[in-house]
């Protein structure tokens, strides 16, 4: 019986391309970049970063989904977070946005997002 190589190297082929793509979605992960500035529009480092699933949470600061502090560049980085808005609260030990309401929009799925949030 004669084997036909030219197929099997198709198969191959795609079966490698799907792998790939598989293993290039689970790599990225749903992300959000946050940028705080102040009302000059300075960035502010070594700022608290909290972000919460429920209003109710953010108005209590209560029951934070993830926390963080800006670096030298004003900017702090969540990982693993749901595709979902997150109310978003930044605070130095002069200036922050508590009661703005401040939410970002529904973060895209396996994707890098950025907000920035202005303190005062």
């Amino acid at each position: 019986m004669k084997t036909n190589y030219k197929y099997i190297f198709i198969a191959l082929l795609f079966y490698t391309v799907i792998l790939a793509n598989e293993a290039h979605a689970q790599l990225i992960k749903t992300s959000l970049t946050v940028t705080v500035r102040d009302d000059l529009g300075n960035t502010v480092k070594g700022a608290s970063v909290m972000l919460f699933e429920q209003e109710a949470d953010y108005l209590v600061e209560k029951n934070s989904a993830a926390e963080g502090i800006t670096d030298d560049k004003g900017i702090v980085k969540f990982k693993n977070l749901k595709a979902m808005p997150y109310y978003v609260l930044a605070r130095t030990d002069e200036k922050d946005n508590a009661g703005g309401g401040e939410q970002t929009g529904k973060l895209e799925e396996k994707k890098f997002n950025k907000v920035t949030i202005v303190i005062q």
